[in-house]
């Protein structure tokens, strides 16, 4: 058994100095929905567990016409939120496309973004080496069965995905991920937080310990108005995807003047596709222009024994979205 004290935190400030007197070893509890699985499987063992239940969970317009998201918004109340379904309907269907409505109604926004790997030679401690879990030990799955590993950005240290499609959306929207800790208030783009496994695998953002996320904030978007997501998965429900596509798009005149475009299933963070993005701006929006695109942005793509399909099927996926956008039908 490991033990480990227990702590709520009535604001933000306090979280941080809740933490900070554990040093490294304390951890944040908002729903519970991944960490409290990672510490029953002895894969997280935190000396302290602080709870920001008690973090904002409103959801507020900015006054430039975005959206700021409390940290302890509920994943279920995100989607379900008028202005998110309204100008931000790729964030809404990215949400309702993951996990149960139980895990749902429990998962925060913050812990949705800060959840780790589902990798099985992750969670199996007991056969399999992983260099996330022990670093130094080694990647028994890129020898092993990798047919949901990445095809972009891995390392011969890591070829585990970012198992969230809510970040998926968030990286296509230009979020901004607002923070508390040891360096006072900051914000980060979303972009920026995840980081690829290079050769410290064991890192999945460049947070610092103690480092809070209090809030999430979109900006005002409004080619976001006319956004999807789609998931590719092995079953209808409760798979993470084998590839997923947020997308907006904004066709004048019939050419592209804007586009976003994230990938998720396929690396080790949320993939922004900013080479499919630049292919496309000012180019027509036909078929043949978005097959270019999604070419140009799986053409670094490495994949392994198992899920080389992965890239012809993102390719797919990419053009059916953009064409739906567009309005053809593809």
């Amino acid at each position: 058994m490991t033990p480990f004290t227990y702590s709520q935190a009535a604001d933000a400030d306090a979280a941080v100095r809740l933490a900070g007197g554990q040093q490294a070893g304390a951890r944040y509890l908002g729903g519970g929905t991944n960490l409290v699985d990672l510490m029953r499987e002895t894969i997280e063992r935190p000396t302290a567990l602080v709870d920001v239940t008690g973090l904002s969970d409103r959801i507020t317009e900015t006054d430039g016409g975005g959206l700021l998201i409390g940290a302890a918004v509920r994943n279920t109340a995100l989607a379900e939120h008028r202005l998110v379904r309204s100008r931000y309907p790729m964030l809404a269907r990215a949400i309702l496309a993951g996990a149960s409505p139980q895990i749902r109604n429990m998962a925060t926004v913050a812990g949705n973004i800060l959840q780790r790997t589902r990798c099985a030679y992750f969670y199996d401690q007991a056969g399999s080496r992983c260099n996330k879990r022990e670093p130094g030990q080694g990647c028994d799955a890129i020898d092993g069965f990798n047919r949901m590993h990445a095809i972009l950005g891995a390392s011969p240290s890591c070829v585990a995905t970012h198992p969230s499609d809510m970040c998926v959306a968030l990286a296509a929207l230009d979020a901004t991920v607002h923070l508390t800790g040891a360096q006072g208030e900051r914000r980060l783009p979303f972009a920026d937080l995840h980081r690829l496994p290079g050769d410290e695998p064991d890192r999945d953002t460049v947070l610092q310990p103690g480092d809070l996320i209090t809030a999430v904030e979109l900006p005002a978007l409004p080619p976001a108005a006319r956004s999807a997501y789609r998931k590719v998965r092995d079953r209808s429900s409760y798979a993470f995807a084998l590839v997923s596509v947020a997308a907006a798009l904004t066709v004048e005149n019939g050419a592209v003047t804007d586009v976003r475009l994230a990938l998720g299933g396929v690396a080790h963070k949320p993939w922004r596709a900013s080479q499919a993005e630049q292919a496309l701006r000012g180019q027509p929006a036909t078929e043949a222009a978005f097959q270019a695109a999604a070419a140009a942005e799986l053409a670094e793509a490495t994949p392994l024994r198992d899920n080389a399909f992965k890239i012809e099927l993102a390719q797919r996926v990419i053009v059916a979205v953009l064409g739906e956008l567009a309005g053809d039908g593809a």
